[in-house]
């Protein structure tokens, strides 16, 4: 009986299981892409398995190539039970037709990929934490369980993975999507023959090859930094050395290219390397030997030798070789916000930021790099910034497409206008949505941004439209897949919200798959409405690797050899001539998001005010190797550093808004020491004056390294009068007396306050006083002194005349005669012994 209760309840709770199990996967049934944020475990359906693409062979599909397609596969048991018989098939959606298309195929229900090729078994039972890898070879066309491609084209083709979970049903358990270009369609088996691309005009092309990376540097006085620089961690020399991440993307130039760009000149041609000038820095200071934090998280902690400085050297090198033959153009320091920094509005930050990065690369490097162009990282600039560029000579502007739009359609519904989820989900595409295509020039001419350098009177630099402003635009599907590629892959702020997803749930070779087929598709797809020409532009800290990196230079080769491209460098890209056509900044909200807050503008310009009057009030003394720029500049680049686009884009900005407030909090810290090492000795006790006009001494000390101008802040009480001594200059690391003229009318104790201040009026030190004692009696002892003389002469007077007149004087006669008598003889021996000459 007992028995039979117990079998009767087990399969009552066998029958819930399978049914709880089943409603999901049924649901599934259309699952989102992988890409596509998790969409299954936001509405809490279980993941049971995960499909992940290991590689595609062909990665580009021509007429010279194998009339098959091989992909490689792994399926991982992520779940909580075992799934029985796992199969994958491929299948494939039409070629993408629009641009935006390499982007938004990615994330079409699996419906729309209509050629469905047969299921291939994987295994037959996979457990928890099991996985198992599968090779997939499939026709491109001609037969049975074909791709059926018959043109060229780009094409978006997903991996499908079914299994049956204990407890469920049969039911597609997770997919993979990816492009694949086809250049040209090769021959079949049969009778079909080779299908090239049509012809057309090449597609002009330049790639930038970003060479940056995160700051590094822990702010300190600049003082100790001319011995071995402090670092946050040892990172880069993980990556400039074998097998990191910047010894990778230069040494996929070096295999692609050559050294000194001998080995594919055609290639070299589209090539400019853009450089960070805080990483040359970084390298250098590396190079002589340099210290690390023990705990990046403790600024004031511990510290220990880095290990990096042959690596430094050894990547510096290489490097110059490869700057010597090649366009480089410099990045803006540190990857910096613009639009913060023109919000911060201090020309001396400015000119570090935007001028002088070229400087930095060609005295680093041995090169010449491109000048007049501004790079900024997010892709976008406000009006404000567009103002800065053009105030600090910068011609030419290289941003996104989206980040300018022809007058009139501003503000209607742009690129990335979005609307937040009250639930703080992924934000959706606001009504009306943008179309798929920004209608307007993509490289060729560059259009000119007439409007960015429009501020309000007072409010930056800049106030009314210059057109010697130009915006050099690129394709942002083109850039939103390169920046898929590689590890910790941002999303750029250009991207329109409608297509964002994270990346990350995609495999790394499925991202490359992408960004190949998005860096191809202009090439294939003639337009009568877009200009034959592309510029490619991967994020600035870029993190694809060796194989990544030269697996697109020879898909850009492919391209100039296949006649289907042609090489057009950087300095033939701004020689073109401007689009007479106005036109105005788009609003990009996410690029607001994604920069640097603007409660830390504010703090950055006060810091940087206070380091222009430092630099003010120092002298350059010849004899001196340290001169004050070269002592006031590195604060200047930990303010910059603090205003850092890196790492804000990859998940969040919760970090970098810590390691920015940490630096400004350090700056801070610093520029306060350093204003306190110029101050005014207290004196010990109380100073007494000699008299009421001696001079008051005091005593100067500067501990900085560098001469400095000062002067004398003394609040001199009603009593005493004390002269401005004017400019002072204090040696460097010494101490200097003053001798400062003061007239006290008083006798009284008094207590001078007493304070050095830079020529600019910025106070310096502590603020001191002195007690001093004068020996004066004022007005007063000048009465008596007067009094006494005027009695004096009056006396001597009356003895005079008397005496003239041969009377004795009154004043004699109240003398005793006996002393008279006694002193009359006494007159009388002297006057006879002067006569004899006898001694007295």
């Amino acid at each position: 009986m007992t028995r039979g209760l117990f079998r009767i309840a087990a399969a009552i709770l066998t029958i819930l299981g399978s049914i709880l199990v089943m409603a999901p996967l049924t649901g599934q049934a259309v699952a989102q892409p992988s890409g596509a944020g998790d969409a299954d475990q936001q509405i809490g359906i279980p993941k049971f398995l995960k499909l992940s693409l290991d590689s595609v062979t062909p990665t580009a599909v021509t007429t010279a190539s194998d009339p098959v397609v091989t992909v490689t596969g792994t399926v991982t048991n992520i779940g909580d039970r075992v799934v029985d018989d796992i199969s994958v098939r491929i299948q494939r959606a039409p070629a993408v037709t629009e641009p935006g298309g390499v982007r938004s195929s990615l994330r079409l229900d699996q419906v729309n990929y209509e050629v469905v090729g047969a299921f291939q078994d994987v295994a037959e039972r996979l457990s928890p934490g099991q996985r198992k890898q599968f090779i997939l070879t499939v026709p491109v066309r001609g037969s049975d369980g074909a791709l059926e491609i018959t043109a060229p084209g780009v094409y978006p083709l997903l991996l499908n993975v079914n299994g049956e979970p204990a407890y469920g049903t049969q039911a597609r358990l997770d997919d993979a999507r990816f492009l694949l270009p086809v250049l040209g369609v090769p021959p079949s088996g049969g009778s079909e023959p080779a299908v090239p691309a049509a012809p057309a005009p090449p597609v002009a092309t330049t790639v930038l090859w970003p060479l940056a990376d995160r700051p590094r540097w822990v702010p300190t006085e600049p003082a100790e930094d001319r011995g071995q620089v402090l670092l946050t961690d040892d990172e880069l020399a993980a990556s400039l050395g074998k097998g990191g991440r910047l010894d990778q993307l230069l040494g996929a130039l070096e295999n692609e290219i050559g050294a000194d760009g001998a080995r594919n000149r055609t290639l070299a041609r589209s090539l400019c390397l853009a450089i960070d000038p805080d990483l040359l820095l970084t390298a250098t200071a590396m190079t002589d030997g340099y210290r690390v934090l023990a705990s990046p998280s403790d600024p004031d902690g511990p510290t220990r030798d880095g290990g990096g400085a042959a690596q430094a050297r050894a990547w510096l090198d290489r490097l110059r070789v490869v700057a010597a033959a090649n366009c480089t153009v410099a990045l803006p320091f540190a990857q910096a916000d613009l639009s913060a920094l023109a919000a911060v509005h201090d020309p001396a930050l400015t000119a570090r930021a935007v001028s002088e990065p070229a400087d930095i690369v060609d005295r680093i490097l041995g090169a010449r790099s491109l000048r007049g162009v501004g790079i900024p990282d997010s892709g976008s600039i406000d009006p404000i910034a567009g103002g800065l560029l053009r105030d600090q000579n910068i011609r030419t502007a290289v941003l996104a497409e989206t980040a300018v739009a022809e007058q009139g359609t501003a503000g209607a519904g742009g690129a990335d206008d979005l609307t937040q989820d009250p639930s703080g989900a992924e934000p959706t595409p606001a009504e009306p949505a943008r179309p798929e295509v920004v209608r307007m020039p993509d490289i060729v001419p560059a259009a000119p941004v007439t409007a960015l350098a429009e501020t309000p009177a007072g409010d930056g630099p800049g106030s009314r439209p210059d057109p010697s402003l130009h915006a050099l635009t690129y394709d942002i599907w083109s850039a939103t897949a390169l920046a898929a590629v590689g590890s910790n892959p941002p999303t750029p702020s250009f991207t329109p919200a409608r297509v964002r997803y994270d990346v990350t749930n995609d495999s790394r070779t499925a991202r490359l798959q992408d960004a190949l087929g998005a860096l191809t598709w202009t090439a294939l797809n003639p337009r009568p409405d877009r200009p034959r020409a592309q510029l490619l532009v991967p994020p600035q800290q870029w993190g694809a690797n060796r194989e990544e990196a030269i697996a697109l230079l020879r898909q850009v080769d492919a391209l100039l050899t296949g006649g289907m491209a042609t090489a057009r460098t950087l300095p033939e890209l701004l020689a073109q001539p401007a689009d007479p056509r106005p036109y105005e900044p788009d609003h990009l909200p996410r690029a607001v998001a994604d920069g640097v807050p603007e409660r830390f503008v504010a703090p950055i310009r006060d810091q940087g005010a206070r380091i222009t009057a430092l630099s003010r009030a120092l002298v350059e003394v010849p004899e001196l190797e340290l001169t004050p720029t070269e002592y006031v500049t590195p604060l200047r680049d930990d303010l910059l550093r603090a205003l850092t686009l890196s790492d804000r884009r990859a998940g969040g900005t919760a970090q970098p808004d810590v390691y920015a407030q940490r630096r400004l909090d350090r700056t801070a810290s610093t520029m306060d020491r350093i204003y306190g090492s110029v101050t005014v000795l207290p004196p010990g006790g109380v100073y007494t004056l000699a008299s009421e006009q001696s001079p008051l001494l005091l005593v100067a000390r500067n501990e900085l390294p560098v001469a400095i101008r000062v002067k004398f802040r003394i609040e001199a009480p009603p009593d005493a009068s004390i002269d401005d001594t004017g400019e002072q200059i204090l040696p460097p690391n010494g101490t200097r007396s003053f001798q400062i003229p003061t007239e006290v009318n008083d006798s009284r104790n008094l207590v001078i306050p007493i304070s050095l201040t830079t020529p600019d009026g910025v106070a310096l030190g502590n603020a001191t006083s002195v007690s001093v004692r004068s020996n004066a009696y004022g007005q007063a002892l000048a009465i008596l002194t007067a009094c006494a003389a005027t009695l004096l002469l009056l006396l001597a007077g009356r003895r005079l005349w008397h005496r003239f007149r041969g009377r004795p004087d009154p004043a004699d006669e109240t003398f005793d005669p006996e002393v008279q008598r006694q002193v009359s003889r006494y007159r009388r021996f002297l006057a006879r012994a002067v006569r004899r000459g006898e001694p007295l």
